[in-house]
C-alpha cells in the first residue's frame, strides 16, 4: 500500500514539473541565460550565500505576486500593496517599540490593519463601477500618508528577539526563515487556483465576467475576496521586510507594487485576465531578483536599474499582447 501511494505520488510530481516546465520554457530559458551570463560575468554572484541573499531579497516581492496574480486574473490591478507594506511594517515596529506591546500581537494587529485595508478596496471596487487602478491607486495614497503621519517621518527601531528573528532567523543554521515562509505561501497560493471552487470562480471572472454571473458565480464575492487576499500577502510582506531591516520605515515599499506586476507579466499572467500560472508568477519573481542582484553586482546606477526593468516589463506585455492577437486570428 505504502509503495503504491509512494509511486503514485512521484508520478505526480514528475507530471507537474513537466506541465510547469513546458508552461513556463520561455521564461525558465531567459532565467537560466541570465544566471549564467552573471557567474561569467561576477565571481560572487553563484556562490551559496549570495544564493540565499536573492531568495530572502525576493521573498516580499513573491508575497506580493502571489496576491498580485489572483488580482490581475480578475482582470484587476492593486497599486496599494506598497503602502500596505509600509503601514503593516511601521504599525508592527510602533506597537513593539513605542507601546510596548508582544511581538506576535503587534504582528498580528498590524497582518489585520493591512487585510483590512485589502478588504475596503475589494469592497468599493466590487460594489461601484469605480475601475480598481484608481480605487488602490487612491488608497496607495492613504496608506502610504498615513505610515508618515504615523511615524512622524523617521524610522522606528526595534529590538525583539521574535521580530528579529523572522527577518534574520535561520533553519538547521543554513535556510533562512523569510525563504521558508515564501515556500509556504507559494504552495498556499497554488492550492487556492489549482485545487478549490474559488480558484476556478477566479478563473472564470477573469475570462468573461458577464458568463460567470450567468452560470451562478457570485463575482463581487470573489472580487471581494481577492483584494483582501491581495491586502493580507502585503502585509505580511510588510512584517517580513521590516524585520529584516529590524525597523518601520515610512519609505519601505515604495514601488513594490511594480515588482510584483512585473513579475506577474513576465511568469505569463495576462493583464486583461483569466490565463496564468502561479508557477510563472514565481519564475518571474526570481527573474526580478536575480536582474536587481545581478545590476547590483555589476555596480550599475539605481537609475539605469529602473531603465532596465520597465524595458523588461514593457516587452513582456507586448509578448503578451502578440500571443493574443494570434490566438484571436486562429
Amino acid at each position: 500500500m505504502d509503495k503504491n501511494i509512494t509511486s503514485k505520488a512521484n508520478k505526480w510530481m514528475d507530471n507537474s514539473l513537466v506541465r510547469i516546465i513546458r508552461g513556463n520554457l520561455g521564461i525558465l530559458i531567459g532565467l537560466c541565460i541570465m544566471c549564467i551570463g552573471l557567474s561569467i560575468i561576477s565571481d560572487s554572484f553563484a556562490t551559496p550565500t549570495n544564493i540565499f541573499n536573492v531568495m530572502r531579497q525576493i521573498s516580499t516581492n513573491v508575497f506580493l505576486a502571489c496576491g498580485m496574480t489572483m488580482v490581475i486574473l480578475i482582470g484587476g490591478i492593486d497599486l496599494s500593496v506598497g503602502s500596505i507594506i509600509a503601514v503593516s511594517g511601521c504599525l508592527c515596529a510602533g506597537l513593539i517599540t513605542n507601546n510596548g506591546l508582544p511581538s506576535w500581537l503587534a504582528i498580528v494587529i498590524a497582518i489585520t490593519v493591512g487585510t483590512l485595508i485589502g478588504a475596503l478596496n475589494g469592497f468599493i471596487i466590487a460594489n461601484t463601477k469605480i475601475p480598481p487602478f484608481i480605487v488602490t491607486l487612491a488608497m496607495m495614497n492613504v496608506g502610504r500618508g498615513c505610515a508618515r503621519i504615523y511615524t512622524k517621518a523617521t524610522t522606528i527601531l526595534v529590538d525583539d528577539k521574535l521580530f528579529t528573528w523572522i527577518g534574520s532567523g535561520r533553519l538547521f543554521g543554513k535556510i533562512p526563515v523569510q525563504v521558508v515562509f515564501m515556500l509556504i505561501v507559494i504552495v498556499i497560493t497554488a492550492i487556492i487556483l489549482n485545487r478549490t471552487k474559488f480558484g476556478r470562480n477566479i478563473y472564470a471572472v477573469g475570462d468573461n465576467p458577464q458568463a460567470a454571473v450567468y452560470s451562478g458565480i457570485n463575482s463581487k464575492k470573489v472580487m471581494f475576496i481577492v483584494f483582501t487576499l491581495s491586502g493580507l500577502f502585503a502585509a505580511c510582506a510588510g512584517i517580513l521586510s521590516a524585520s529584516r531591516t529590524f525597523s518601520g520605515q515610512f519609505s519601505v515599499g515604495d514601488g513594490a507594487e511594480m515588482d510584483a506586476i512585473s513579475a506577474v507579466v513576465l511568469g505569463g499572467t495576462s493583464m486583461t485576465g483569466g490565463v496564468g500560472r502561479i508557477s510563472g508568477t514565481v519564475i518571474g519573481c526570481l527573474v526580478i531578483g536575480v536582474l536587481n542582484n545581478g545590476m547590483n553586482l555589476m555596480g550599475i546606477d539605481s537609475s539605469w536599474q529602473y531603465v532596465v526593468k520597465g524595458i523588461v516589463v514593457l516587452v513582456a506585455v507586448y509578448i503578451d499582447y502578440i500571443k493574443k492577437e494570434r490566438s484571436s486570428n486562429k
